[in-house]
């Protein structure tokens, strides 16, 4: 389960208004597909809720923020493969799982409105879930093949030339080289070379959160994104409490979609291995090392399957994990295991 929260900016500003946004999550719906059930908004107790309604609560939920500041976060879920397996890439279940995550989102903030906890009554948000994904520029698969498709851009140039009469040359000759360069480049999918823009296979299926800055009320401000973790500060005598926990926020989570779908997850998985490996990355080694030889072996099928490439010498003892084995094994697969939350 790969989390991100971020506030959303438009260049060096932050977004003032969340209609482009919407615009952008209703791109899947003009998608012309017969199969393809559209996907609504929704949120903690209502369903199929139009886009209009969603610019204009989170719009007008704004009371007192300045331009300098997030109107608004963007909470993605990105279930992995086999927690989409588990949930037999439902719709239903995803949105019943967001329901419950944003229960656990609610109560991760340090906070009090008239002395009590922040609960999910507190919380406005609209969500959406989306089933396809396509291959950005900084996907890796795209990132390795561009120097096949700098040399295949340069040879349909060479064609046009010769068409123009402005270079002599085979064009034949020049097709069957870029035949020949398509097929040769390391990344392929359905027998066609990785480009940007293109939509990934399997189940991609994932869901878009857009929280407002404010609660309900439009009277409090509730920043995922504070500077503040959770803590108490003294403000005109009294102790006030603040910020939001986010390593609990993302422990809960996981928590959650275990208890609810029966999922047994594995080490590599979890939120605490993938902090380890960020301030400890030896001891993250370590512990994938010590796995039962079962869950050793899932463990590494699940970075293998991730796209990233791993070392062929899985190392077998704590003596081989040198600092230059262990900066080899960072470089191979820290995008496979690295969450994209804030502040980790």
């Amino acid at each position: 389960m790969y989390i991100t929260i971020s506030a959303q900016k438009l260049g060096g500003n932050y977004s003032q208004s969340v209609a482009g946004y919407v615009d952008y999550l209703e791109k899947e719906n003009q998608i012309p597909e017969q199969d393809q059930k559209l996907e609504n908004f929704f949120n903690q107790y209502e369903d199929d809720i139009i886009p209009e309604e969603v610019v204009q609560e989170i719009d007008s939920n704004t009371s007192k923020l300045k331009k300098i500041e997030p109107k608004f976060y963007s909470i993605t879920v990105n279930p992995s493969q086999y927690e989409l397996r588990r949930l037999e890439d439902n719709s239903e279940s995803l949105k019943r799982y967001t329901r419950e995550l944003m229960k656990d989102y609610a109560s991760c903030f340090n906070r009090e409105i008239n002395g009590r906890a922040i609960s999910i009554n507190d919380i406005k948000y609209y969500a959406k879930i989306e089933h396809h994904r396509t291959f950005k520029g900084s996907d890796f698969q795209v990132k390795e093949n561009q120097e096949y498709a700098t040399k295949i851009l340069q040879l349909k140039n060479d064609i046009q030339k010769i068409h123009r009469s402005e270079k002599e040359g085979n064009i034949k000759k020049i097709e069957l080289q870029i035949k020949q360069l398509e097929k040769v480049a390391p990344h392929q999918q359905n027998g066609s070379r990785i480009v940007q823009g293109m939509l990934k296979e399997g189940n991609q299926s994932h869901i878009h959160i857009i929280v407002s800055r404010k609660d309900v009320s439009n009277s409090v401000s509730l920043s995922p994104g504070s500077k503040y973790k959770s803590s108490e500060v003294e403000m005109n005598g009294r102790l006030v409490k603040r910020g939001f926990n986010r390593d609990a926020f993302f422990q809960k989570v996981e928590k959650t979609f275990d208890k609810n779908f029966g999922y047994q997850r594995n080490y590599v998985e979890t939120y605490q291995a993938r902090k380890t490996y960020i301030h400890n990355p030896k001891l993250y080694f370590s512990a994938v090392i010590g796995l039962p030889a079962s869950e050793k072996a899932m463990a590494m099928k699940i970075v293998r399957e991730s796209g990233l490439p791993i070392l062929p010498v899985i190392p077998v003892s704590q003596a081989q994990l040198t600092v230059k084995l262990i900066r080899t094994l960072q470089k191979s697969i820290g995008v496979a295991i690295r969450s994209g939350s804030i502040g980790i």
